[in-house]
């Protein structure tokens, strides 16, 4: 069996086991199976794994590429969708706790939350990015939209900055769990600038150099043409 075939029926049946746990666990404990609590605050805890996961799995899906151009195994890109579709998936159970469990669908409590903690805003505004691209996931519309779809999903790094101010600025005192997620997601950027960077080299190299030849073809003499007489 080759490593194709491991990924598709081996490795991404266990991913997406993996990818529910949070979500099982959160369930155990709200129902109390297998002695699983959600705690004192159990609104408080459900919002904060859920959207602990979010970032969690935005920043995986963004080490899928470098991943796989380091072990040159082309197919990890075939798990980067499920990862990316989870990060959605864990975006709007994240939402609809603060909607439902927190706020009780009180409109004008909501309202005034989001005037009193504008994170919420930009919390929001990271689903509301994470939707086209999640819509747009399958392989019909990558074919359909061809090279804008590549411009379209570059957003999840624009989304997971987001996230990450998100998480940042509703932790009070402590911060030195979302510095962290901070972190990474800055060697992440890092890498892929590097990585654009010596992609666009040798380009550069090559235009410069054909520059410099235009250049030099145009401030040399023109050659001498020899006559046809003799002495």
């Amino acid at each position: 069996m080759n490593f194709d075939t491991q990924v598709r029926r081996i490795y991404k049946p266990l991913l997406f086991v993996a990818c529910l746990l949070p979500a099982a666990r959160l369930v155990a404990g709200a129902c109390g199976i297998a002695g699983q609590s959600l705690g004192t605050d159990p609104v408080h805890e459900i919002l904060h794994t859920c959207g602990k996961w979010t970032l969690n799995f935005l920043l995986i899906t963004l080490c899928v590429t470098p991943l796989r151009e380091l072990t040159g195994l082309n197919s990890l890109l075939r798990l980067r969708r499920m990862l990316g579709l989870f990060a959605f998936t864990y975006a709007c159970l994240h939402f609809l706790s603060y909607l439902l469990l927190d706020q009780g669908l009180d409109w004008h409590a909501i309202l005034e939350d989001i005037v009193k903690r504008p994170y919420i805003t930009i919390g929001f505004t990271a689903l509301l990015l994470l939707l086209p691209l999640a819509v747009t996931s399958t392989n019909r519309m990558m074919r359909r939209l061809g090279r804008r779809w590549q411009k379209l999903h570059r957003l999840i790094y624009v989304i997971a900055l987001l996230g990450v101010w998100h998480f940042y600025w509703q932790v009070k005192a402590d911060v030195r769990e979302p510095l962290i997620y901070a972190g990474i997601l800055t060697a992440l950027l890092g890498y892929r600038s590097w990585r654009t960077g010596r992609r666009s080299a040798p380009a550069l190299r090559a235009g410069a150099r054909a520059a410099s030849m235009m250049a030099n073809s145009t401030s040399s003499p023109p050659p001498m043409v020899s006559g046809g007489t003799g002495s």
